[in-house]
């Protein structure tokens, strides 16, 4: 079986006539952590959304697994969005969340293999005991835990984040962290994950895909968050003397 889990070639994507996304071209072998950065309307959220077959994609060609995105076993993809976009007054618990993610709907009754699975995805995120609680009740940290375990409930082999420490605070963005690391390192799993944080991403990622609606630049680190590349991205390098160090 090939290691190559996503390949774009010369991908465009276009929202009705204006190019949300030009020529992005990059391969993500099992195993990596690619981070995508950009400024706001940069196209990060586009090419999540192309990876998951929600977003068509206008020219090029855009393969996951050796599909095309619409045509992937949903088995073999996780996925977590912004928690901004969830309405918390929604009245269901936590458990209920996970299993939406492995059923995808809501349950009307908990089967025991369904509720089995849910816990152990809560466990490995360090959120067990939040199963019973209401969404509406969790912080923001909480929240972010159970939606990360929704999103690892299948046992992907392929995670794709959308900006996942939005709404949460320093400890528990610390903690997404090392959840992440360590699943990846224990199990394989291949990470794709839209953030803001360049930080977080030049110290966990093995590769930057850098995006201002095309591509800026794609490789490691080191490589991808030049300061050259920052500033042709976002017109100045404002926080990256935190990556770099100062004189």
């Amino acid at each position: 079986m090939s290691d190559l889990v996503v390949e774009a070639r010369s991908v465009d994507v276009k929202i009705g006539e204006h190019f949300a996304l030009r020529n992005v071209s990059m391969t993500v072998s099992a195993g990596d952590f690619v981070a995508v950065l950009g400024p706001n309307g940069s196209g990060k959220s586009t090419f999540i959304k192309s990876l998951l077959g929600i977003r068509p994609v206008s020219g090029g060609v855009l393969h996951v697994f050796d599909q095309k995105p619409g045509q992937v076993d949903p088995q073999m993809m996780g996925y977590v969005p912004q928690i901004k976009t969830f309405d918390r007054t929604f009245p269901a618990l936590s458990i209920d969340l996970v299993i939406n993610g492995l059923r995808g709907r809501w349950p009307a009754r908990l089967r025991t293999d369904d509720r089995n699975r849910a816990l152990e995805a809560l466990r490995m995120v360090g959120a067990d005991h939040l199963a019973s609680k209401r969404i509406g009740s969790l912080s923001g940290g909480e929240l972010q835990r159970v939606y990360l375990a929704r999103g690892l409930v299948r046992e992907p082999r392929l995670l794709l984040l959308d900006e996942p420490a939005t709404g949460v605070d320093v400890r528990g963005e610390a903690d997404l962290y090392e959840v992440l690391d360590g699943y990846r390192s224990t199990q394989g799993l291949t990470i794709i994950m839209v953030t803001h944080d360049w930080e977080a991403a030049f110290h966990h990622a093995t590769n930057i895909l850098l995006l201002k609606s095309e591509q800026i630049a794609y490789g490691p680190p080191d490589v991808a968050l030049s300061e050259d590349r920052l500033r042709e991205a976002f017109g100045h390098v404002g926080h990256a003397h935190s990556i770099y160090g100062s004189d």
